[in-house]
């Protein structure tokens, strides 16, 4: 694989195969794009294994915009780790009786108050600075 070093094993010279680089103490490496919550690497089919449900079901949530998915250059839906975290919260809330409609304003509501929480935070960080 280019960039890894393959070096002869100390024992008995044999190759033993890639070694990973090496880093110099304190030096922080690249983050790769599935170390970002945020990243769209999921499809339909492995998000749907994943958490057990069908994939029309994940379409349908898009659909009534309760998770909405990036799409990929093909048009194809990719879901982060952060979506399917509110894809479990969404199949717990229809699991106990809500409709799509009553999902999607629940999470609307929690966006509210997290940002309101964000902004009380900022007033409070303001107020002792001062």
């Amino acid at each position: 694989m280019p960039g890894l070093n393959v070096e002869p094993d100390r024992v008995d010279g044999r190759v033993s195969g890639p070694t990973l680089p090496r880093f110099e103490r304190g030096t922080v490496m690249a983050r790769l794009p599935f170390d970002d919550e945020h990243t769209p690497l999921y499809s339909v089919g492995q998000v749907a294994d994943m958490l057990n449900v069908e994939q029309a079901f994940l379409r349908r949530l898009d659909e009534h915009d309760v998770v909405r998915p990036a799409r990929s250059t093909g048009g194809q839906r990719r879901y982060t780790r952060h979506e399917i975290g509110d894809l479990q919260d969404a199949i717990q809330l229809v699991g106990e009786g809500m409709t799509l409609a009553a999902v999607r304003r629940i999470f609307a509501l929690q966006e509210q108050v997290r940002e309101l929480e964000e902004e009380l935070a900022r007033e409070r960080r303001a107020r002792s600075e001062s």
